[in-house]
C-alpha cells in the first residue's frame, strides 16, 4: 500500500509546474529586496499580483475564446469568480497611483495631521517616548498597524524624520522623508529592463523555431583577486558592443526612415549587456543596513504619574521596514 500511495503522488506531479516554481522563487526574491528598500508592504504586493493576473487572464481568455469569461479567468487564476468580476468592473490602477501608505509613513502623517498629538502653534508636538496620554508609543499605537514602538523609533531615526532628545523625547523632523538612494526613473528602469528580459525568455520557451538573441556566459569559483579587472574588462567589451548596436540603429533608422507610401508595421526592438556576480557565501547587497548600535536598552523611565511610577519595561521586540 504505501508503495501504491508514492506511485499515485508521484503520477501527480507535474514537473514543469515545479519548476516554473522554482524559477518564480528566483524572481521574487530580488523582487521583494526592492519592495523592502521602497516601503512596498506584502499586502501590496499580494492586491498587484492578483490585479495584474485577473486582467492578464483576462486577455488571454478574450483572445482564445473571442469574447470575455469570468468564470474561465477564475478558473485559470484561482479566485473567487466575485473577486475577478471586482477587479475586472474597477476601473485598471494607473502605474502612478499610490497603493497605500507604509506603516512609518501613516504614523508620520498622524503626527503632522491629527489635532491630539500638535503642539500650540500647528506644529508635530515634541513627545514623550512613553506614555499612556499623548505619547509616540500613544501614535504608533494607533497608525501602525501593530509595529512595536522600538521598531518603529529605529526606522523613523534611520530616514532621518525623528530626532532623539533628552528625557526619552522625540521630535518630529520630516513630514515625508527625503531619502538618498535610487531615483524613481530608475526604478522603473528596473521594472522595463526586467520585462524586456522575461518577455524574451518567455518567446523563446514558446517559439522555438526562430528564437531571439540571448547568451550566457558565467564561472564558478572566480578568484576574489581578478574580480576587479574582469569586471573592468566587461565594462569595456559591453561599452563597445552597445555603442555597435546604438550604429546599427542608427543605419538602420536613417536607411529605412523615408516615407514609401503606406506607413509600415512598427515595433520596438533593443539591447540590454548586464554584468552579475554571487557571492559565494551566497550573500548578497540588500540595502541599506539598520544601525544595530544606534539603540541600547530602550526602557519605560520611571516616573510620577498621578503620585504613582509606571512600571519599567524592557523593550525586547525589534522589527525591521524600510520606506
Amino acid at each position: 500500500m504505501p508503495q501504491i500511495a508514492a506511485l499515485r503522488k508521484l503520477a501527480l506531479r507535474d514537473p514543469r509546474k515545479e519548476a516554473t516554481i522554482v524559477a518564480l522563487k528566483r524572481v521574487v526574491d530580488p523582487l521583494v529586496e526592492l519592495m523592502f528598500d521602497a516601503g512596498v508592504t506584502v499586502h501590496e504586493f499580494n492586491q498587484l499580483v492578483r490585479e495584474r493576473a485577473v486582467r492578464n487572464a483576462a486577455a488571454r481568455v478574450s483572445r482564445d475564446l473571442g469574447r470575455g469569461s469570468k468564470s474561465r479567468v477564475a478558473i485559470v487564476t484561482g479566485l473567487p469568480r466575485s473577486e475577478v468580476a471586482r477587479i475586472l468592473k474597477s476601473d485598471e490602477v494607473p502605474s502612478n497611483r499610490r497603493l497605500g501608505q507604509h506603516p512609518a509613513r501613516r504614523v508620520l502623517a498622524a503626527w503632522f495631521d491629527n489635532p491630539r498629538f500638535l503642539g500650540p502653534n500647528g506644529d508635530p508636538a515634541v513627545l514623550p517616548i512613553f506614555g499612556k496620554r499623548r505619547s509616540f508609543e500613544q501614535l504608533v499605537a494607533m497608525h501602525s498597524g501593530g509595529i512595536p514602538v522600538p521598531a518603529m523609533l529605529d526606522e523613523l531615526t534611520q530616514i532621518d524624520a525623528v530626532e532623539r532628545l533628552a528625557d526619552q523625547r522625540v521630535r518630529a523632523k520630516a513630514r515625508i522623508p527625503i531619502l538618498a538612494g535610487p531615483s524613481g526613473g530608475a526604478i522603473e528602469a528596473i521594472g522595463e529592463r526586467t520585462r524586456d528580459l522575461l518577455e524574451t525568455l518567455l518567446y523563446n520557451l514558446r517559439h522555438k523555431a526562430k528564437p531571439l538573441f540571448e547568451g550566457t556566459v558565467f564561472v564558478d569559483q572566480t578568484d576574489y583577486e581578478l574580480v576587479s579587472l574582469l569586471r573592468r574588462e566587461i565594462a569595456e567589451q559591453g561599452t563597445n558592443f552597445i555603442s555597435g548596436a546604438n550604429s546599427l540603429f542608427g543605419r538602420y533608422r536613417a536607411k529605412h526612415n523615408r516615407p514609401v507610401g503606406k506607413p509600415p508595421t512598427k515595433c520596438r526592438l533593443g539591447v540590454t549587456v548586464y554584468y552579475f556576480q554571487d557571492n559565494v557565501d551566497g550573500g548578497t547587497d540588500s540595502g541599506p543596513k539598520i544601525d544595530s548600535t544606534r539603540r541600547k536598552n530602550l526602557r519605560r523611565q520611571r516616573r510620577p504619574e498621578n503620585g504613582r511610577h509606571t512600571a519599567s519595561v524592557q523593550s525586547r521586540s525589534r522589527a525591521k521596514f524600510q520606506l
